[in-house]
């Protein structure tokens, strides 16, 4: 089993020691492991949910949809169908996200594409 400190996982997940913290205080993550003198000591489990809050931010679900999924994992196995849930109802939400960015790259692709035919031939057009 791994042991490392909050200043390696930190550097290992790209993320302040301050927001390691705050995931902690807030419930984002489970409560670290911790020595006897109460310095944290994060194990692979630890590290897990880090590893599954930064993949999750990064999707763009807030820490209190995090924090919520955490509760209930922590709740046992009888919470199954919440968190399925959960995970559902923000798939659905990066799945209109992503819509709205294929839209808007459509129409940047557009607009750089009348950008070239301008560069070769001396005129902008937009109705074309």
């Amino acid at each position: 089993m791994i042991h490392i400190t909050i200043s390696e996982v930190s550097k290992k997940y790209g993320l302040s020691q301050d927001t390691l913290r705050y995931y902690e205080k807030v419930g984002a993550i489970p409560p670290v492991h911790r020595t006897k003198s109460g310095v944290r000591d994060y194990t692979e489990e630890d590290c897990g949910w880090v590893d599954l809050v930064k993949c999750m931010r990064g999707a763009g679900l807030s820490v209190e949809v995090m924090a919520e999924y955490v509760r209930l994992q922590l709740q046992g196995d009888e919470t199954i169908p919440q968190r399925r849930q959960l995970l559902v109802d923000q798939r659905d939400q990066l799945t209109a996200q992503l819509q709205v960015i294929q839209d808007t790259m459509k129409r940047l692709n557009y607009k750089i594409s009348r950008y070239d035919e301008a560069i070769k031939t001396g005129v902008l057009r937009w109705d074309e």
